[in-house]
């Protein structure tokens, strides 16, 4: 069912849900900042008035997408490596999940990247930090569980690591954002991780 087809009276949950969808959908081609509570009423098809009734604010429209992205992003780069049959497996499965997960919600990074711009510490920014903190944890304890296992040198440079995967994939979205062709990154994330893979593995 579309948005703009959904009934009248729906439980919150449903509603505030359809409220985040539509502002994650509208900062596929515009910047949060640029959004309006207008804009969401409209996407969702119901009334601006409707939109504050269960949200007050749009920064607290912002903050629920921001969630949102925490617990589903995080969700599934943890699936992604606990299905992996070894740490190194992992990190190439996380990699193309992050990948896959960009191009299915282009709006995604620029909400991240808009946040973490903004001077003042921000309940929202607060929520994307957390995530890239639950993020590099996971990586940190691939890596970690990589070098164990000798696929990876033992003298790795683990923090190093873990900073050069989040820039390549930071790399890859910066560069499918400028030329608005998301669904461009599997095919250059492939490549792109070999040379990660090669890298990690070459003697320190």
């Amino acid at each position: 069912m579309s948005l703009q087809t959904l009934p009248t009276r729906l439980p919150t949950e449903v509603r505030q849900a359809a409220i985040v969808d539509a502002a994650l959908n509208l900062a596929r081609s515009m910047g949060p900042a640029q959004i309006t509570t207008s804009d969401i009423a409209v996407a969702v098809g119901v009334t601006q008035g409707a939109v504050f009734k269960h949200f007050p604010t749009k920064d607290a429209i912002w903050l629920a997408a921001m969630s949102w992205v925490h617990t589903q992003l995080l969700g599934v780069l943890q699936e992604a490596a606990a299905a992996s049959a070894t740490p190194l497996q992992g990190l190439r499965a996380v990699f193309m999940a992050h990948v896959n997960f960009v191009v299915a919600h282009p709006g995604v990074p620029r909400l991240i990247f808009h946040e973490l711009q903004q001077p003042a510490d921000t309940p929202t920014k607060q929520e994307a930090r957390a995530l890239l903190q639950g993020y590099r944890q996971l990586l940190m304890g691939l890596l970690n569980g990589a070098a164990q296992q000798r696929q990876v040198p033992a003298e790795l440079d683990l923090d190093a690591a873990a900073t050069l995967f989040v820039g390549i994939v930071q790399g890859l979205v910066m560069q499918s954002m400028l030329s608005g062709k998301p669904a461009a990154m599997r095919t250059q994330a492939e490549r792109v991780f070999v040379m990660y893979q090669r890298g990690l593995e070459a003697q320190a």
